[in-house]
């Protein structure tokens, strides 16, 4: 499948395409998946620890990225391509997840912020 034109040499090694390896060219070279096809990692340099991917053509993110390719914030973090963590306030918002975009976390009833850190206006006693 990705023996070039001469094949393999007189000890059985064969002569691989570039997206190909292994003595007869029956696995993916590094920085390509999905044998027999052998495609190039899409890794994003921002997001991906290195270009090199799983078989099935995941990318190794840095911790505060995500999906396939690594080209969004994991969650917990917002602000695509810096993804910053939330820092969403424990006792004000809902969760520690926050918009992946504006970074906004899901306050609870009577707080507001970014942060969900405050009081909406005429509340008071937060943090409890």
């Amino acid at each position: 499948v990705g023996t070039l034109p001469g094949g393999c040499d007189s000890v059985g090694r064969c002569f691989c395409r570039a997206e190909f390896a292994g003595p007869r060219c029956e696995q993916c070279s590094p920085g390509h998946h999905s044998y027999p096809h052998c495609y190039a990692c899409s890794c994003d340099s921002r997001g991906a620890v290195d270009n090199d991917c799983s078989p099935a053509g995941q990318c190794r993110c840095h911790v505060n990225f995500a999906g396939h390719t690594c080209n969004q914030c994991a969650l917990g973090f917002y602000g695509y391509p810096s993804c910053t963590p939330c820092q969403c306030s424990r006792e004000g918002s809902l969760h520690s997840t926050c918009d992946q975009e504006s970074g906004q976390c899901s306050c609870r009833p009577g707080v507001t912020g970014l942060r969900c850190d405050s009081c909406v206006p005429g509340a008071y006693g937060f943090p409890h």
